[in-house]
């Protein structure tokens, strides 16, 4: 201890010595400097600490030179500051890491619009469903009755990204308007349709007997999620008639007018009857990847997920990224009737799906 070095005194918890404060000895009284005074345990309750042991100090080589250590005053263990780190007093910045944070890519990560609802905005309690709910419970236990199997393509974006870029510029110079990347999706599967049709037909029986039924028209079902101001939700699948007589402008201008009765509470019976393919896209939410329940009466529904760039990707920097030519992909998921079309047919719909998406085909 700096204090036992200095030859002075100091008790644990006591004020050093007055004469600490003097000034420097003089070479005559160096001698008295070197002796060590042996302090007794304290016998006070309150001190958790024992005396400080006496210490001899090694012998001074030239008497009439005083000790440096014996000129400081003796400051008090309470009196002692730490001393900052260099990290800390900012005179030597730490290194820059190898890695840092990055903001995330996809918008929906960039929304709040799902906020977590309070504990009192909570009902217990129990409920009946009535309605529309009570429809879905009875759609989803027949759904149990459909033998199904999946079939997942990875699909990239960048096209489908730069496609959609290119039409709202050009609607925003003539009509107005803008196209949403589940009307690309949605109308490039109308089209694939066209050229395999077998993903249309659904299983039946007639007479009693197994069948599949092959309709004669597209009628593409929409999955929308409707947020109540409750905080419950509700899934509508009204579908838009005969989507595979119409052009591009045609199919948008139905499935907006689908998706605004919807949100408006003014869809009917007929809306959600005879619907032969469905589209769900909850990639709008941050999903990435989705099997759908597939309702009796239809062959197929596709599942499509999140925009994103890779997961193994996604904490690297955009100039990263972009030096090595990763590009965002979304997932899309054919669930289907597995009694009527095989997995080799769901494939192939995948893969045509992708080439219509990717921007082979005029839509304006």
């Amino acid at each position: 201890m700096p204090a036992a070095d200095a030859g002075e005194r100091v008790t644990a918890g006591d004020e050093p010595p007055a004469k600490a404060e003097a000034s420097a000895p003089s070479p005559a009284s160096h001698e008295t400097a070197r002796k060590v005074v042996i302090a007794p345990a304290s016998t006070d309750a309150s001190s958790a600490r024992p005396a400080a042991a006496a210490v001899t100090p090694a012998p001074v080589a030239q008497p009439a030179t005083p000790s440096p250590a014996a000129a400081s005053p003796v400051v008090p263990a309470a009196a002692v500051q730490p001393v900052a780190s260099p990290d800390e007093d900012g005179d030597n910045p730490p290194t820059q890491p190898i890695a840092t944070a990055q903001a995330p890519f996809a918008a929906y990560l960039q929304r709040d619009e799902h906020q977590m609802l309070s504990a009192k905005d909570v009902k217990s309690g129990v409920e009946r469903l009535r309605g529309p709910a009570a429809k879905v419970v009875t759609n989803m236990e027949a759904s149990l009755q459909v033998p199904t199997a999946t079939s997942v393509r990875s699909v990239p974006a960048k096209a489908i990204m730069d496609n959609r870029i290119v039409i709202n510029n050009h609607l925003s110079r003539t009509r107005g308007g803008k196209v949403s990347f589940t009307h690309l999706i949605g109308f490039a599967i109308v089209e694939a349709l066209a050229e395999l049709p077998a993903m249309n037909a659904a299983y039946a029986i007639e007479d009693g007997k197994p069948a599949v039924v092959t309709p004669e028209h597209v009628n593409f079902g929409l999955a929308i999620d409707l947020a109540k101001p409750d905080g419950s939700r509700r899934l509508l699948v009204p579908n838009v008639k005969d989507a595979d007589s119409m052009d591009f402008a045609q199919f948008w201008s139905a499935y907006e007018d689908v998706v605004k009765r919807a949100r408006a509470g003014a869809l009917q019976a007929a809306d959600f009857q005879g619907t032969t393919i469905t589209l769900t896209n909850p990639g709008t939410i941050g999903t990435v990847h989705s099997v759908p329940r597939l309702m009796q009466g239809q062959g197929t529904i596709i599942g499509v997920g999140a925009m994103d760039y890779p997961a193994e990707f996604q904490g690297a920097s955009i100039d990263t990224v972009t030096r090595l030519g990763v590009s965002k992909v979304m997932t899309l998921t054919s669930t289907y009737d597995h009694r009527v079309i095989q997995g080799a047919q769901s494939g192939e719909f995948l893969a045509a799906v992708h080439k219509k998406a990717a921007g082979s085909r005029r839509l304006l």
